[in-house]
Order: C-alpha cells, then sequence, then structure tokens
C-alpha cells in the first residue's frame, strides 16, 4: 500500500501543466457557464424570473411551484450546456467544498428512462451530516444535515456537474457551514441599516453590504 501511494505522489509531481487554448475572445468565454441573469431571462418565464430576482434583493419565499419551473429550466439550461449530473455544492467546516452528486436520470416503469429534475431536488437534500465537524452540538448517532439552495449565489457548470450553491444546516437550525454565518450577517447589517438609512431617506428599503467593515478602519 504505501509503495502505490509514494508511486502516486512521484506521478504527480512529474505532470506537466495542461495548456489550455481559447479560441474566443475572454470576454465572449466569462459566465459563459453560470446561471446568472441573462441566462435567467433566456430559459425562466417572466414570472419565475421575477420571483428568483425577489428572493435574491428583497430575501422572499420562492413558491413551489416557481420552484418546479426554475429546476427545469436549470437542468434545460445545464443540458444544453453538456451537463449530465447535478450537485449541492457547500462549504462545510472542514476547510474544503462538500458535494454530491446524482444524475439527471429517473427511471419510468421499469423499461423507460427520462431526464428528470424538479423544484424538490433543487431546493434540499439531505447529506449525511455526521460526515462533517459539527461543534459538539448533538451526538453522531443524533446527526442530520440538510444543504438548502442559496438563489443569491448564481448556478454554475463544473465540467459535466451543475453545481448549486447551497447553504448546510442541522435539523435544529445550527450552522454546519462557512456560509450561513456570512449569510446571516448581511441580512443583519441590511436590517440595521436599513433603518438608520431611512432616518435621511424615507423610501431606502435594502442596503447591500459590499465592503467589510473593518477596511474602513484602517
Amino acid at each position: 500500500m504505501s509503495r502505490i501511494r509514494f508511486s502516486a505522489l512521484q506521478e504527480t509531481l512529474h505532470r506537466s501543466p495542461i495548456k489550455v487554448v481559447q479560441n474566443e475572445k475572454r470576454s465572449t468565454l466569462f459566465g459563459q457557464n453560470v446561471f446568472n441573469k441573462h441566462a435567467m431571462q433566456q430559459y425562466l418565464t417572466r414570472a419565475a424570473y421575477e420571483s428568483v430576482m425577489n428572493a435574491i434583493e428583497h430575501g422572499t419565499k420562492i413558491d413551489r411551484k416557481i420552484a418546479d419551473q426554475v429546476a427545469v429550466s436549470m437542468k434545460d439550461w445545464a443540458m444544453s450546456k453538456g451537463a449530465t449530473h447535478y450537485t449541492h455544492w457547500f462549504q462545510p467546516l472542514t476547510g474544503a467544498t462538500a458535494e454530491k452528486h446524482d444524475a439527471f436520470f429517473e427511471s419510468i416503469n421499469g423499461s423507460l428512462a427520462m431526464e428528470k429534475f424538479d423544484g424538490e431536488q433543487l431546493v434540499q437534500q439531505e447529506p449525511d451530516a455526521s460526515s462533517f465537524p459539527h461543534g459538539g452540538i448533538r451526538n453522531t448517532f443524533e446527526a442530520r444535515g440538510y444543504t438548502a439552495w442559496d438563489p443569491t449565489s448564481p448556478a454554475f457548470i463544473y465540467e459535466t456537474t451543475l453545481c448549486i450553491p447551497t447553504i448546510f444546516v442541522a435539523y435544529t437550525g445550527e450552522a454546519l457551514d462557512n456560509k450561513t454565518p456570512l449569510l446571516r450577517a448581511l441580512q443583519a447589517v441590511d436590517t440595521h441599516a436599513t433603518a438608520v438609512c431611512k432616518y435621511f431617506d424615507k423610501n431606502a428599503n435594502k442596503v447591500n453590504a459590499t465592503l467589510g467593515w473593518e477596511q474602513e478602519f484602517f
């Protein structure tokens, strides 16, 4: 076993970098594998697009029927780019990212198959939380974690996989990742900063944080 590991390390040390050939302008390639606003406008209905944008900008909930529309449109967009699988992509407390890959595939009547991806699969999955650090907030045998779709971060394609940015929380609501505390902090800044802004402009209804406050102190 030790020889195999050392041989693998030696092989990696002697590998040469892969040369990437770009036949198009970088401005053309930029964001082409991201399900951004432009892609959503092309694939989503107006009602679905407005619902997603309201969730991004105002934190409103997305209706289940709208989530089904978004999932189907996201799948069609991803498959047009050559994607065959999807994953909920999150940042657990390990210093790395984590993924659980599934295929756009479902059998029908045992003899037929179809590419399927609906709102239930988009919005939430249940990875095994006992595999990740949890700070001792519960016993291992009680471990249950949920990944939940974060519409504020656009989905993207990596190789042949549609990556859906998500948060990762325990079944009791505790954050098990690095992203959930960040989103909660942004929401708190928005709430309190908007209240301050209303003293100067009653029409202010949202504050977007784009720079850490610590930068201003230096």
